[in-house]
């Protein structure tokens, strides 16, 4: 043993005294027990006899370290006897250099608590256990300060900036709407009504929270609570910031602490605002908030996946239950037409962000309410359309429109559809399971299987306001006005459906076809209105050849159809036709009907009258005079007839 030791030499020496000091560092045993174990291995050789020396040593080295790092603790320790100790003078607040110093002195006394493995009771330990809680303590009050004082105020006006929009005017009624139609969407008649529609955010927004210098303070704190032990105390300080942060945030957005009973209590005006900013909110809520607040967690929390979830499930649930209620609120509530586009947003917002939000969000109980919002506010969508079709097929007023006008039922109903199109996608799937409510419509519409549900349920609904449109014109006693009537309205029904995505969803079929109405009512319009005109103008009735033809008849003919033409002047003149190709079209087929009869009597027994007394009392008008009067007819302005033409002898 002593030959192999001797030739050792003084290198093997070296290696011997390092592998001791190896020892002593590495041993995780108590102090008094790794003493006992030096000892031990001293005795073995006598170049290891001074292993005490190094025990000694490394106990004295700790101590030293010990004692500085605790003095830094010390110093900003309000509670400790040091008179220049402060809990308002934080080292972060004085400057970077003593933040610095006092992390160091964090990281030194979690390193020698880690090197020295020692049990409670050693004194040290017991020191170093302290130390810590006083530094911990401090940093979870300084962690908090900067969460705090790091916050980026929300702005508002920058995130509603953008947001592009996508406006529609939906102008309801374009003339004088009756009281009986308030049901309709609570119409006024001057501004109509505004319906926004297609608001997104732009590409890439993206907002920080907290501003970047001070996340990396935050991370240094965090990373040392969590070392030390104190990760619940440090995701508690978090989370306590951060709700509140994120539910002021809603509060710049617009969203109100309601419940649902408080909801339901609110005005439409009123709502229909709430429901607006909750659709912003929804958007930036999910797309800039938690997207916001995930990254946040991210970057102070990287060291812990499990603290990264805790903290932003803990943070987004707040904001999304506010959120969730409102939509739950309007979900439940009355029904009625006005509110259907406003909950068919809200059902595509919270649709789209739900995409988003799943991928964030790991709390199986926060997805399951969003996801149960979301199908109360689609079955909400499809009940008021639902009850919509049956207010159409229902709405029974009794007052005809005097003018034979557009009737503002089937403006308010056209306009209502051609925006509902915009929403055909989601109206698609919501309606998807009731295809049988198409069963109803006649049999020429062949076309319904090729047709998407949102499809056959327009359908529905356009028949029930012809339906209705029928009825109403059964309150005309004028058949001729009843025609004027149905024309004007199908024709705006037809206009509607051409100048929009309802000629594709409806098809080139279903136009001919009310076109056809259309040509139909015209035929029936002429004959109802001139036919008794027209026959003044026949030659029964009137004896003999033209030369030899009574007088009196030929008087009494001119005198008729005078009185027809100027009943039938001062009466249409009151009427309307809004379209004026429809007009023309109406004064041409007029035109053609009457001024050749006319023309063609005048040129067989007008020449018996004019060189007769009072001539102008019966023959009063030219060909190119009715010709003109015909061109005021259908301007919705009554005007009377008072020129008597007068022809010279």
């Amino acid at each position: 043993m002593a030959t192999t030791t001797t030739s050792l030499g003084a290198g093997g020496e070296d290696r011997v005294m390092a592998t001791a000091q190896q020892i002593v560092k590495s041993l995780n045993t108590p102090k008094e027990v790794r003493e006992d174990m030096l000892l031990i291995l001293s005795t073995f050789d006598n170049r290891l006899s001074n292993i005490t020396d190094l025990i000694k040593e490394d106990s004295d080295s700790t101590g030293v370290r010990f004692d500085a790092a605790e003095k830094v603790i010390l110093r900003w320790d309000s509670s400790s006897s040091n008179p220049d100790a402060s809990r308002h003078s934080l080292p972060w607040e004085d400057s970077p250099d003593e933040a610095a110093e006092y992390l160091s002195a964090v990281d030194e006394i979690i390193q020698l608590v880690d090197d020295m493995s020692v049990r409670s009771g050693n004194e040290i330990m017991d020191r170093a256990e302290t130390a810590i809680q006083m530094a911990m303590s401090r940093l979870e009050d300084e962690f908090r300060l900067i969460l705090i004082s790091g916050t980026v105020p929300l702005d508002a006006e920058q995130l509603y900036g953008s947001i592009r929009r996508v406006s529609l005017s939906f102008v309801a009624n374009e003339g004088e709407i009756d009281e009986e139609f308030v049901s309709f969407g609570e119409v006024d008649s001057k501004r109509g009504c505004f319906h926004e529609r297609g608001a997104s955010l732009g590409d890439d927004l993206c907002v920080d929270l907290i501003n970047a210098d001070a996340v990396i303070e935050l991370k240094e704190i965090a990373d040392r609570m969590i070392r030390s032990g104190y990760e619940k105390e440090c995701v508690q300080a978090y989370c306590n910031v951060r709700r509140d942060a994120l539910d002021e945030c809603l509060v710049i957005l617009g969203v109100e602490k309601l419940s649902i009973e408080e909801v339901q209590k609110i005005e439409w005006k009123a709502l229909d605002e709430k429901m607006k900013k909750w659709i912003q909110a929804v958007k930036i809520t999910v797309s800039v908030l938690l997207s916001g607040e995930k990254r946040l967690c991210d970057q102070i929390f990287n060291g812990s996946d499990s603290i990264k979830e805790i903290c932003f499930n803990e943070n987004a649930k707040g904001c999304v239950m506010q959120l969730l209620n409102f939509g739950e609120a309007v979900a439940i509530g009355k029904r009625s037409s006005e509110k259907l586009f406003r909950i068919l947003d809200m059902y595509d917002v919270l649709a789209d962000a739900l995409l988003d939000f799943e991928m964030m969000v790991t709390d199986e109980y926060l997805c399951c309410e969003a996801k149960g919002v979301l199908a109360g506010l689609g079955a909400a969508a499809k009940g008021t359309f639902v009850e919509f079709e049956n207010d159409v097929k229902n709405e029974a007023s009794k007052k005809p429109m005097q003018t034979g006008e557009i009737h503002p039922l089937t403006r308010y109903v056209m306009n209502y559809v051609k925006l509902l199109v915009d929403y055909s996608e989601t109206l698609n799937s919501l309606l998807e399971s009731d295809e049988d409510e198409a069963d109803g419509l006649q049999s020429e519409d062949s076309e319904l299987e090729n047709m998407t549900p949102f499809a056959k349920r327009l359908l529905v609904l356009i028949s029930s306001l012809e339906s209705n449109l029928e009825v109403k014109s059964k309150l005309y006693e004028d058949a001729a006005l009843h025609c004027i009537f149905l024309m004007n309205n199908i024709l705006y029904i037809v206009q509607k459906v051409k100048d929009s995505e309802l000629g594709k969803l409806l098809g080139d079929n279903w136009v001919r076809r009310r076109r056809g109405q259309i040509h139909k009512y015209a035929t029936s319009y002429l004959r109802a209105c001139w036919t008794k005109a027209l026959y003044c103008l026949k030659d029964e009735g009137i004896s003999g050849s033209s030369n030899n033809a009574s007088k009196l008849a030929l008087k009494e003919r001119f005198k008729n159809f005078n009185a027809c033409f100027e009943e039938i002047y001062r009466i249409q003149t009151g009427w309307r036709v809004p379209d004026p190709q429809l007009r023309e079209e109406l004064r041409i087929s007029i035109s053609v009907k009457v001024l050749p009869a006319y023309r063609s009597f005048m040129g067989r027994f007008g020449s018996q009258l004019e060189s007769g007394k009072h001539a102008g009392k019966y023959i009063k008008y030219t060909p190119e005079d009715l010709e003109n009067y015909l061109l005021d007819l259908f301007e919705g302005s009554s005007l009377v007839l008072h020129h008597m033409r007068r022809k010279s002898s």
